[in-house]
């Protein structure tokens, strides 16, 4: 899911080496955290939020098979 994560964001920034994406798995969730540079971050959110939603809701379909909620918060 890292893997996927970071092929959808990397080509959306200018700086992709700062791109970073650790998970924190507990008992029923899995959450992502994604980070990347400051400057990047309008980028990744998009317009009204649109572009974190189409991220999010990918990464949602991707991980629906397990059984678990699956969270994805984004932050410089």
């Amino acid at each position: 899911m890292k893997q996927l994560i970071e092929t959808i964001v990397k080509p959306l920034v200018d700086f992709p080496e700062d791109v970073l994406v650790e998970s924190f798995e507990e008992e029923s969730r899995i959450t992502y955290h994604l980070t990347v540079n400051k400057t990047d971050i309008g980028k990744v959110i998009g317009k009204q939020g649109r572009v974190a939603k189409a991220i999010r809701t990918v990464v949602y379909a991707a991980g629906s098979s397990q059984h678990k909620k699956i969270f994805l918060e984004i932050g410089e």
